[in-house]
């Protein structure tokens, strides 16, 4: 059985990353870091120093490390707008 995706969609004033096809994203949010996988309920975060790793279909993990920011979740698109 094929593994659902979503979007990933990361920008900041250094880079932008988007469009990326990704199975789950962990955030280092204000309460903790959380993992949103595919259907989350939508919702917002303040984010804090830590790192963005997300997982592509093919399993790679990726890590990109922030200083603060905020994400977005809604119709299964994860949006970060954070200073690297």
């Amino acid at each position: 059985m094929a593994s659902k995706s979503m979007i990933l969609n990361l920008s900041s004033p250094e880079k932008s990353l988007s469009g990326i096809e990704v199975q789950s994203v962990t955030l280092p949010g204000a309460e903790g870091r959380f993992t949103v996988l595919s259907g989350h309920a939508p919702i917002i975060s303040i984010l804090c120093e830590g790192d963005v790793t997300y997982i592509t279909p093919d399993g790679k993990e990726n890590v990109q490390r922030i200083s603060s920011g905020f994400a977005e979740v809604s119709d299964n698109e994860v949006s970060v707008s954070a200073e690297i």
